[in-house]
């Protein structure tokens, strides 16, 4: 699973080594960027140097979801990612203005995704947790291209819908040697205040797309909002507290995840 692939200049060096798990679905909605940024968070709070690369050119939500606000520092015709949560991040969003619409063919995106790769001056990562956009297109096959090695994780929601598409993204892993690391189920349930649980979306769709596919249903992710109050460390972004059930369960995926478990 580690790849090595990068140093302190670009993540296409020989002569480091780095973990490269893309975070995948079928369709979108389903929460596959929550659970990127909480994986990373997860695996940041276990020691490890963790890297964000928003890789859903067309869909990018990661600096929303974790409040940046930052923008980009250039030295020597290479990019900094921005540092912010402990992360390293990297997204299309920090070239887009005011939220505008990315529209791109497909060769554009292709080179954005180069510029990631080639013109971003990353730190020493353990980690780099990337963000597919939905599907099996361009980005999904580029990725593969780029990262023979890289694991990745299947998100979907109970539903058989969901499961029945997000199935084709595993499907698309196994096609390519890329090694599937589990299945995250998220919105698994919402967890009244007494205690009952009420399954929304339905039930099993996790565990049936893991059977499916040959691999393990990681984590059961509960409904529940992001309120928080202004004051606490983690306000305005999509990361769960460690000690919420939800960041206890992204914890133990982290754990998991880097063999401590």
């Amino acid at each position: 699973m580690a790849v090595k692939q990068m140093n302190d200049f670009s993540l296409t060096s020989p002569e480091s080594s780095v973990t490269f798990i893309a975070i995948a679905s079928g369709k979108g909605g389903v929460g596959k960027s929550t659970v990127t940024v909480n994986v990373a968070a997860a695996l940041q709070r276990l020691g490890k140097r963790v890297g964000i690369m928003d890789a859903d050119i067309y869909g990018f939500s990661i600096p929303s979801m974790l409040g940046i606000k930052e923008e980009l520092r250039k030295e020597q015709n290479q990019m900094h990612p921005i540092e912010h949560c402990g992360l390293q991040v990297m997204s299309t969003g920090f070239f887009v203005p005011d939220n505008n619409p990315v529209m791109w063919r497909g060769p554009m995106l292709g080179k954005m995704l180069s510029t990631f790769f080639n013109d971003v001056k990353w730190a020493p990562l353990d980690y780099m947790i990337i963000d597919l956009p939905p599907g099996t297109g361009d980005v999904a096959l580029s990725v593969h291209h780029k990262i023979p090695q890289c694991a990745q994780l299947i998100v979907t929601t109970p539903s058989d819908t969901a499961s029945h598409v997000a199935a084709r993204a595993g499907k698309m892993a196994l096609q390519t040697n890329h090694r599937i690391l589990g299945v995250v189920e998220n919105m698994s349930y919402f967890e009244a205040p007494s205690g009952e649980k009420h399954f929304i979306f339905g039930q099993g769709g996790g565990a049936r797309l893991a059977e499916q596919l040959g691999t393990k249903l990681l984590a059961k992710i509960q409904i529940t909002p992001f309120a928080q109050e202004p004051a606490e460390p983690l306000a305005l972004t999509s990361i769960y507290p460690s000690e919420t059930n939800n960041g206890i369960l992204f914890t133990e995926l982290a754990a998991y995840i880097s063999g401590q478990k």
